[in-house]
């Protein structure tokens, strides 16, 4: 069996899953959104995470998580939602690795003074063990994380995006800014090499919130 086969079996299979997702999301945009996009926005979502996801059984979960903030990213970029705080996306390639850090440590230091995003140009499965092992030596459980694909609404939606060995593939809009960090990809590396790019993305994560945070206060 294909994977294309695979995922329209799961969709037809959590189809009444995901009309109650929709009805649940679509009350909660009420005013915003028509229910009909709501709905497209769910079964889409679902369809994007089943490409990569290992496990089954949590795509009804993840994709409820991941419709509802490109949902809330898009209200934003039409100006239907009023966001007070900066907002930062991550990217890599994966999102199994250096994006996922960065959001969980940046999601920390910013102590709810920045809304934080990740995603992926290609994402993985899952995240990369040795990644979710440092972060928990740090008491950061990214457990319940999982790879998301790279869409267009939360782009519009950031302040400030900033992409990690993604190349080209981040669509670029004015009034945004933009930064590269150059840093080596954790996968398949040892676990005091992954340790070092935790602690760069931690010093790197804290000059940001300093500079957002200053940005805010001026």
């Amino acid at each position: 069996m294909t994977d294309h086969q695979e995922t329209t079996l799961g969709l037809q299979d959590n189809t009444e899953v995901l009309h109650r997702i929709s009805d649940r999301l679509a009350g909660r945009y009420a005013g915003i959104f028509a229910a009909e996009t709501v709905e497209r926005y769910v079964f889409e979502s679902y369809t994007a995470l089943a490409r990569t996801a290992k496990v089954s059984a949590y795509l009804p979960a993840t994709t409820e998580h991941f419709a509802n903030d490109r949902l809330h990213a898009l209200a934003k970029s039409k100006g239907s939602l009023a966001s007070e705080v900066p907002e930062v996306l991550f990217v890599c390639v994966q999102n199994a690795g250096r994006s996922q850090m960065a959001a969980a440590l940046l999601t920390v230091e910013a102590k709810g003074k920045i809304r934080v995003r990740s995603a992926g140009s290609l994402p993985a499965s899952e995240l990369d063990a040795n990644v979710v092992t440092v972060m928990n030596e740090m008491g950061l459980d990214l457990g319940k994380e999982y790879p998301k694909p790279l869409t267009d609404d939360v782009v519009r939606a950031s302040d400030v995006v900033i992409t990690m060995g993604c190349g080209d593939s981040c669509p670029i809009y004015p009034g945004k800014r933009y930064e590269d960090w150059e840093l080596t990809d954790p996968a398949e590396q040892p676990l005091d090499t992954v340790r070092a790019i935790r602690d760069e993305i931690h010093d790197r994560v804290k000059n940001l919130v300093a500079s957002l945070t200053k940005e805010v206060a001026l």
